[in-house]
């Protein structure tokens, strides 16, 4: 019998049907449908985009929701990421992780609490004498830029500065002083109800104790839940942050204690009744870059011209202020940061600025370091710009 040709070379199944140990044929898959080139690509992004977004966009809500209560829980971090080198040092030889945290906290509260003891009654009786000789300031405040505009009235004639003139500039000067002391002793008076120390003084320690216990494990947790693909550049920026972050906070909180002490010292050595308490204001104020000191410094001139009455005192004052910033500028800050912080003064004030009007005192606090991710960051763009070809080779058009 002869075959057909569509069944030539294509063998038969036996008589019966397929053998009952035979495997089944293989099923073909059903082709995919054609997907664009770079759809993944593009879904991928869209979802890194998405995910960053929704987390800015939490982290601002939960900001503004829990602005009045986060502030004890910030301040515990803040001061776990400033131990935490030295909890690491401490495990490193031997002393356990939390044994090392509890005795860094019991001893920052130590500290904390003997600088309030002592400090503390000192401020008070600063006010007080602040409030009693706050008219006598007035006085002698009046009386010398009377003095001033009497012999600027004998140079220039009459016809520049007449009578009204001078007492509305005296009555102008007194006002200035009242208002500047006044506002002094209420901040002084009114610190504690202002910053709720209860609230910090209890939960700040205990939150940070735990944070500083734990804090290598969830830097471990939060670098595991890193999207892979984008893990080495956030593990980069995240060195980038810590580094210039670390060292101005350090080197600004040094740079405070030394400017306090040196302020207070010399203002008290020259004789001014509320030295200690403008001393010590303007070292803090000097996280501030310049309004602090500016701050210091004109608060410190009227209160000298209020008391000595004459205009060596206030040179006298200003020969301090101008030492400590010689100090600062060309000893302090550059031993203790040097090039290491590329965090600009301008940048600086406005961040904590910014963060003042929007947030308040959590505002502050959080203000330096939103303002190192955000230079961080924008380096990190600039140098891939400069690296791409948009820089290197830009487009060209025809003419």
């Amino acid at each position: 019998m002869t075959r057909l040709p569509a069944e030539r070379g294509v063998a038969r199944p036996p008589a019966g049907g397929m053998p009952a140990d035979a495997p089944p044929p293989p099923l073909r898959p059903r082709p995919e449908p054609a997907r664009p080139a770079g759809a993944a690509r593009v879904s991928t992004r869209g979802q890194r985009i998405a995910l960053f977004a929704g987390l800015g966009a939490a982290l601002l809500l939960a900001l503004w929701l829990f602005s009045q209560i986060l502030t004890p829980f910030v301040l515990a971090a803040v001061i776990a990421y400033f131990l935490d080198p030295v909890a690491a040092r401490l495990s490193r030889i031997g002393l356990p992780r939390g044994l090392a945290a509890l005795l860094l906290v019991l001893g920052m509260v130590a500290v904390a609490l003997l600088g309030l003891l002592l400090l503390y009654p000192l401020l008070i009786s600063q006010v007080t004498v602040l409030l009693q000789r706050l008219p006598s300031y007035v006085i002698g405040v009046g009386q010398a830029v009377r003095d001033a505009l009497i012999l600027l009235s004998a140079r220039l004639g009459p016809d520049v500065f007449d009578t009204r003139l001078q007492d509305l500039a005296v009555g102008q000067a007194g006002a200035i002083i009242s208002w500047l002391g006044t506002s002094v002793a209420r901040l002084l008076g009114g610190g504690v109800a202002l910053f709720n120390v209860f609230t910090l003084v209890t939960v700040t320690p205990v939150v940070a104790f735990y944070l500083l216990r734990d804090w290598p494990r969830m830097v471990l947790r939060v670098d595991a839940w890193l999207p892979r693909r984008s893990a080495s550049t956030l593990r980069q920026l995240a060195r980038d942050t810590d580094r210039l972050l670390s060292a101005w906070l350090r080197g600004q909180l040094l740079c405070c204690a030394l400017l306090a002490v040196y302020y207070a010292a010399a203002l008290s050595a020259i004789g001014l009744e509320l030295g200690l308490t403008v001393g010590l204001l303007s070292g803090i104020l000097s996280f501030i870059p310049y309004i602090g000191s500016i701050t210091g410094l004109l608060t410190a001139l009227g209160l000298a011209l209020a008391q000595f009455g004459t205009w060596n005192g206030v040179l006298t004052v200003l020969a301090i202020f101008l030492t400590g910033q010689v100090v600062e500028g060309y000893i302090i800050y550059p031993r203790l940061l040097g090039d290491r912080v590329e965090l600009h003064a301008v940048w600086v004030i406005f961040a904590l600025f910014a963060g003042g009007v929007a947030f308040g005192f959590l505002g502050v606090l959080l203000a330096v370091p939103i303002a190192a991710v955000a230079g961080v960051i924008a380096r990190y763009w600039l140098r891939r710009y400069l690296e791409s070809p948009l820089y290197l080779d830009p487009p060209r058009t025809g003419l």
